[in-house]
Formats: C-alpha cells, structure tokens, sequence
C-alpha cells in the first residue's frame, strides 16, 4: 500500500514538474517577445524571478520527501558499481588499488578475483579491510573471489552477491583518479549495454581478407578504435554469464591455453550483443606495471592471431570502429 501510495505520489509531483517547466517556458518566451516600455519588461522579469525562485523551493521540498521515504530517484542497482580487481602476486599493488578505489564516491563493492594457488593470507585481508574502510566515504563491501587454477578466465566468471549491474573492470596495476571514474559511469548510465573505458584498440583489416591488431599508437594516429580493453572498463554484470555459459567453450579453452586475448574476447561478446562499438572516455589513468603480458616479445602478432581465430568462431567479425570520444570539457581545453 505504501509503494502504491508513494508512485501515485510521485506521478503527481512529476505532472506538476512538467506543468511548472511548461509555465517558465512561457513566462520566459513572454518576456523575451515582450515589445513593450521598459517598465511591463521589468514586470515581467520580476514575476520570472518569483516563479524561478518558488518553483525550486517546491523541488526542494519534493526532493525531502523523496529522501524521506528512502525513493532514490535511481535504484541501488543503477547509481552504483562495483570494482573488479584482477590481481597476481602483486600484494603492495593490490592494497594501493583497494583503497584508492574504495575511496571513489559511487562504488557499492569491490571484489578482488584471486586465481593464485595460495589463498589470501589472513594479514592481507585485514590489511585491505582496514585500508577500504580508512578511505571510502562510506561502508563499502570487500570481498575475495578465489579460484583453484590460474585463468584469465575467472575475471569474467559470473560473481554471487552483486548489487550493481555496473561493473568497472580493473588490472591491480592501473589507477584511475575518482573524477575520471565519475564521469565514464554516468556516460555507462547512459549507454548500459555497451562496454565503456580508458584504453582504446583496434582491428585492422588486412588485403588478405584477415586482420590484425592495432595497439595504442595506432588509435592514436589514425583517430579510430573498436575495443576497449577490460584493464579498464565498465560493462554490465549480464555479460559475465554470457562469456562463462554463452560464448563457445573453444575460446575460453584458447584463452587459458595462450594465457592471453581474455580481453578481446570480452569486446567479440559484447559486440556481437549490441551491434555497436564500445565507447572510449579520455582520461589520465595511471599504469603501474613495468612489465606483464603486453610487454613481452611478440605480443602484436599473438593479439592478432587472436583476432582471427575468434571470427572464424564468431562466423563473421563483430567488431565496429568509432571515432566517438567521451570527454569531460570541465577538464579539457580542447574536446
């Protein structure tokens, strides 16, 4: 009875809204035709002011309410999200990452994914617990998903006790200041299907009907991208259960086998879900890493082998190229 009562509530505070903007609307066309003397203008302007100024305390007032009545004008689910830390035997990274994250003013979660043979010790738990509650503004759920083999697989596994759709992917090596990570969740608010983040790359077609793999420089110069990593993103937790029960099996088996391309995988599934590119926020991150699988010899020709072999899978190419960058002009002078 109550929720009946606050949706009735709140459908006729929102057809009030719709008729108060539509009555400043005609009060501000009014003025602004006005051909009259100098006095009627500030007449007008005057009952604009009033109408401003009493309009929004009426807001105000219904915005209380709402608080009142615990009525979020988003659900939990959507106004927050949670970080997935990857981490490997890099201890003093991980809690760096924990609390910096945790600080963040709209995660809900973090779950660190722990595919080492060893379980956590009991120090590094208590350790990172203590830094995620010294640093968030407000309690923020802590919680280790540990799996018995190593595979770039378990990023992606599908994770119990969620309370967001929204997860933002991470590599225990990569920094993203909070205002940055604001700003590319509310542009994942608006576009909750696609995949959205920080490190743009690309597939190039070749002349022998085959692909390769564009990194960093390569979307830098030619201005173009069709994936976006997950050392770095946010996608929908929806997308967990469709890489772990609805992708073919051969590419998560080529992924453990090669120890590699997880990431491109994620971008094929995403792609061939929505039909669209990823979206690419530009922001300064800061990557830690000094060494990993990027950096090693031949890194290019394996991520393009991997391209490849995940179309011929897919029967077609998913992937599509953007030009579209998210920038925040209260940062940039040039967007």
């Amino acid at each position: 009875m109550g929720s009946l009562l606050g949706g009735g509530l709140r459908e006729k505070s929102e057809r009030k809204g719709q008729r108060d903007r539509a009555f400043l609307l005609w009060l501000r066309f009014t003025l602004f035709r006005s051909n009259g003397s100098n006095q009627i203008k500030l007449f007008l302007g005057f009952l604009l002011l009033l109408a401003m100024i009493l309009l929004t305390s009426r807001a105000t007032s219904l915005m209380g309410w709402s608080h009142a009545n615990q009525e979020p004008r988003l659900p939990a689910t959507r106004s927050r999200y949670t970080v997935v830390i990857n981490t490997w035997k890099r201890n003093d990274l991980l809690k760096q990452s924990v609390e910096h994250y945790a600080s963040c003013p709209s995660v809900e979660g973090i779950r660190v994914v722990w595919s080492e043979t060893d379980s956590p010790p009991e120090f590094l738990r208590s350790t990172l617990m203590r830094g995620a509650h010294s640093n968030s503004r407000r309690e923020v759920d802590l919680k280790f998903d540990i799996y018995d083999e190593d595979d770039l697989n378990n990023r992606f596994k599908p994770v119990d006790g969620l309370q967001t759709d929204a997860i933002f992917s991470i590599d225990d090596d990569v920094v993203v200041p909070c205002p940055t990570l604001e700003f590319a969740f509310r542009i994942w608010i608006s576009a909750p299907d696609t995949m959205v983040g920080f490190v743009p790359r690309m597939h190039w077609v070749n002349f022998k009907f085959s692909y390769s793999y564009g990194g960093w420089w390569s979307v830098w110069w030619m201005g173009t991208y069709s994936m976006i990593l997950t050392k770095a993103a946010f996608f929908h937790r929806k997308y967990l259960e469709l890489y772990t029960y609805g992708m073919p099996a051969s590419i998560r088996s080529f992924v453990k086998s090669q120890r590699n391309c997880e990431d491109i995988a994620m971008s094929f599934l995403v792609a061939n879900s929505t039909f669209a590119p990823p979206i690419w926020v530009k922001g300064r991150i800061q990557d830690l890493g000094s060494s990993g699988i990027s950096s090693q010899q031949g890194h290019k020709q394996h991520r393009t082998h991997c391209i490849n072999y995940f179309a011929s899978l897919f029967g077609y190419m998913p992937l599509i190229s953007s030009h579209v960058k998210a920038v925040d002009a209260q940062y940039e002078w040039f967007w």
